[in-house]
């Protein structure tokens, strides 16, 4: 139960999130994965992000001093990947860029993750993921219709970043078993979201229409493909797109006539919206749930968080891990939603404190405890 990475080390010089999901998806795989932060941001540490630092080790580092980088270096001699978010440019100052390590490391993976990547027009500019939701397109498409864009509850760039830079870096180590050297890696979280536009993109090269918010095929046009309220105030999604989803439900509400209207474009389909908005304030959101359960209609509750965590589905899936190490509080983190059945990927350690490791990898190095003080005396670590 190692997982399939297995013997791949992982320095992590990246912070907040997109960096630390994607060493945390390779972490849960079996890589050994050693993050790397300087002593002066433990302050800026975001203690709902610390789940994506399960089954890591964390050392404390100030690259910007020799000792610092010496350091660094041993360490990046034996690692296969080395991660970093910084603005681009900066680890080149450092002395740590890409250029620098595969000089003593030929077959070192380098993955360096920012908003904007390390060339085009936006590359210096600082961000975050509304911004790069923005310039993406992305988040033109999210909202009511003839509304303000509404900004999603989750990091869709820093996760869609975060999991791009899983897949490079897969894919440079599955190329390093043929060329025997490893490659740089230049995400973009922008880049990352504009790839999630093949719907809206495609309907404007097709169509020569832009793509407007709240009235897209899914995303609130159709009575079909929507979002209803219910009698208890919660909500209801419905995606009954296929022709025979959409006769069972219309069968249900005896409704047949708007069989052949789903996709009406001469002026029902505002009508249709409004039935089922009506008919579905009837019930409340689990009523209507149980009702269809077995009726093939692509019909589901909104579920809020604590719902969805404390679920079923979430349980019977492993997407809910408690973690009760010795002497230490339970934590609680998501599980790994990728499954497989002969290297399986696993939680084992709960997130670690703010460089909790970082003695115990530099007696790995051969420091002794007396030169451990004097580094951590000196700012060092």
């Amino acid at each position: 139960m190692h997982g399939a990475l297995k013997n791949c080390t992982v320095l992590d010089l990246s912070r907040l999130f997109p960096g630390p999901y994607c060493s945390m998806i390779l972490a849960d795989h079996g890589a050994r994965v050693i993050a790397i932060e300087d002593r002066r941001f433990e302050q800026d540490a975001v203690p709902a992000l610390s789940n994506v630092n399960r089954n890591k080790e964390h050392i404390t580092l100030n690259l910007k001093s020799e000792k610092g980088k010496e350091i660094f270096f041993s360490l990046a001699k034996k690692a296969d990947v080395i991660m970093e978010g910084f603005r681009p440019g900066v680890t080149e100052r450092l002395g740590i860029g890409y250029d620098d390590v595969k000089k003593i490391n030929p077959k070192i993976v380098y993955c360096s993750i920012t908003g904007y990547g390390q060339n085009g027009p936006l590359r210096d500019q600082v961000g975050h993921d509304v911004n790069f939701l923005g310039y993406s397109g992305v988040l033109s498409v999210i909202g009511p219709r003839n509304g303000a864009p509404c900004i999603p509850g989750i990091q869709i760039a820093d996760m869609v970043g975060g999991m791009n830079a899983a897949i490079g870096i897969l894919l440079a180590l599955y190329a390093r078993h043929f060329t025997g050297t490893g490659q740089y890696i230049d995400i973009s979280m922008t880049d990352a979201v504009t790839a999630m536009l093949p719907f809206p993109a495609g309907t404007f090269w097709t169509s020569g229409i832009r793509p407007e918010k709240g009235n897209l095929l899914l995303s609130h046009r159709y009575a079909c493909y929507n979002i209803y309220e219910t009698a208890d105030g919660k909500y209801l999604t419905l995606g009954a797109l296929e022709p025979r989803f959409w006769k069972n439900i219309c069968e249900y509400f005896q409704v047949p006539e708007y069989m052949p209207l789903q996709f009406d474009e001469t002026g029902k389909k505002e009508e249709i919206t409004a039935f089922f908005q009506k008919a579905f304030l009837k019930k409340s959101r689990d009523e209507w749930m149980e009702i269809f359960k077995d009726k093939d209609v692509c019909l589901g509750g909104v579920m809020e968080v604590d719902e969805a965590l404390s679920g079923e589905t979430a349980k019977s899936r492993d997407m809910i891990v408690s973690l009760e190490p010795p002497g230490k509080e339970t934590a609680f983190v998501l599980g790994t939603p990728v499954k497989l059945t002969e290297t399986p990927g696993s939680v084992r350690t709960p997130p670690p404190k703010f460089g909790e490791n970082t003695h115990a990898v530099l007696e790995e190095l051969g420091f002794s405890d007396a030169e451990i003080s004097q580094m951590a005396a000196e700012g060092v670590i």
